[in-house]
């Protein structure tokens, strides 16, 4: 069983990250507690049949949120605000560690609630500052570390290849080296297997490592971000089961659940999500994953103050709504915006129209068509709140410091595959890709964001003023930048 402190101290103060000191009583949020991240669950054989609205424990886990923990125990987020009076209405994320008490509507065939991997074992975040992939390879005795490739528009090695998706997906690298070996022997056998489609994705034009890997990290992104906004309650097995997870599974072991789905039926499947399968490969790689109490997203998270992406007084198109960071599946967490010109399809925006800065920060992050703004200055994406501009040219170089408002790059199609002449904008913290919509979503010079009912579809609304996301560019999608504080 799972200890946690007996008593939790809960003060009313304005956080954004775990180590930030405490302030005085203010409404509205709720502080970080010094507890650690969840650990596994022991196995057992299923939950009770719960009476309808029946209360339950419940230790909130990092990134957890009202509207998600609502979907996953299929209750409202009414009945537990109701069940936790001092959580305030316009919560963010609820601090790791914080005990609650839930409302259970009882569904069947809940899974076993065994973890797998904590959350931050999955996310390109915290945990993988200073780890080496090249290094880390070149002790190993498998095949990876000799596998050469041209991947992602280069030659690159395996260890190359590796870091390239796990940068742009932000997948955590020893997860994608530790797939390679739980389903093709990557550190362990010398001869990689003749099989082209080594992590079990069959489909036309995917038989290397880069293209199996780049269907991995989608596939674990769309189940990673999925459970985290409670989208992904329920899923079929290839033998068509319908699998469960348990309300008390956290992010990342979902995501490998849902992984394995997708490729595994039957005994298969159930070996590969035990104590025995994957997660028994990952500990042998590393070490136990638990051991490390790092928190991805700390309690009462909340995005810095950001302007629209462009200069104060110009009009730029909302020409997409929520859609994927990187891929082609969840997290839908970037919008585009176009600056005004009388050409369509790809050019260069001219030279007044350039893409701002939204805060003060270090380019961690300076190639093909991207940007990468650190804000916390430490020059590494993975900490921290950051920035992803993609399709930009003229870009400022890697380690430029940068104040809110300075030119970033010009809105163009470089990097990617794009349509038309454009800026796609998201957000990270600490590795993981924060959703353009939710409890957290995008507000941009007061100007936030809603989905639609598609990706790239959507709105921006500012009080009673509505702006609707289209590529056309027409007048509906038109919005001015307002001049920042």
């Amino acid at each position: 069983m799972i200890k946690f402190a007996s008593r939790i101290l809960l003060l009313l103060a304005l956080t954004l990250a775990s180590c930030a000191p405490l302030a005085s009583f203010s409404p509205g949020v709720i502080a970080p507690t010094p507890t650690t991240q969840a650990q596994p669950i022991p196995t057992s054989p299923g939950r009770p049949n719960y009476q309808p609205g029946e209360l339950v424990d419940y230790i909130a886990q990092t990134g957890d949120t009202i509207p998600a923990l609502a979907a996953r125990f299929n209750t409202t987020a009414e009945e537990i605000f109701a069940a936790n009076p001092f959580i305030p209405p316009d919560a963010t994320t609820m601090p790791p560690g914080m005990p609650m008490k839930i409302p259970i509507y009882y569904l069947p065939l809940w899974a076993d609630p065994f973890q797998i991997i904590p959350d931050h074992a999955l996310v390109n975040g915290p945990t993988l500052v200073g780890f080496n992939t090249t290094a880390y390879l070149s002790e190993t005795d498998g095949w990876l570390k000799s596998y050469r490739a041209y991947a992602g528009g280069a030659w690159r090695s395996g260890a190359g290849i590796v870091d390239y998706v796990s940068t742009n997906f932000s997948v955590s690298p020893r997860l994608l080296i530790a797939l390679l070996e739980y389903q093709a022997g990557a550190v362990s056998q010398p001869e990689k297997p003749k099989e082209p489609y080594l992590l079990g994705f069959e489909e036309e034009y995917s038989g290397t490592v880069y293209l199996q890997l780049v269907k991995a990290a989608n596939m674990l992104n769309q189940g990673y971000y999925s459970w985290r906004i409670g989208k992904l309650t329920e899923f079929d097995l290839l033998d068509g089961k319908l699998f469960r997870p348990d309300p008390w599974d956290n992010a990342a072991s979902v995501s490998m659940k849902y992984y394995f789905s997708r490729i595994y039926s039957g005994e298969q499947f159930e070996n590969a999500i035990s104590p025995d399968g994957f997660a028994k490969t990952y500990t042998a790689l590393y070490g136990d994953p638990w051991a490390d109490p790092t928190v991805l997203i700390p309690g009462s998270l909340r995005q810095p103050e950001l302007p629209l992406p462009f200069q104060a007084g110009q009009v730029w198109s909302y020409t997409g709504g929520p859609h994927t960071g990187w891929g082609t599946l969840e997290p839908y967490a970037a919008i585009d915006f176009a600056p005004p010109s009388d050409h369509s399809g790809c050019f260069v925006a001219e030279s007044k129209y350039y893409v701002i800065a939204v805060a003060d920060g270090v380019v961690a992050r300076s190639e093909l068509g991207t940007v990468v703004l650190d804000l916390d200055g430490d020059g590494n994406e993975r900490t921290g709140w950051v920035i992803y501009y993609l399709h930009l040219a003229g870009r400022v170089p890697l380690g430029a410091v940068l104040k809110r408002g300075d030119p970033v790059g010009y809105p163009s199609c470089e990097g990617g595959r794009v349509t038309g002449t454009h800026v796609h904008m998201a957000r990270k913290y600490n590795g993981e890709w924060i959703l353009a919509d939710g409890t957290l979503a995008f507000n941009l010079g007061g100007w936030t964001v809603h989905n639609g009912s598609v990706p790239y579809k959507g709105t921006l609304t500012r009080g009673s003023l509505i702006v609707t996301a289209c590529e056309c560019g027409d007048l509906y999608t038109q919005v001015r930048a307002d001049p920042y504080p």
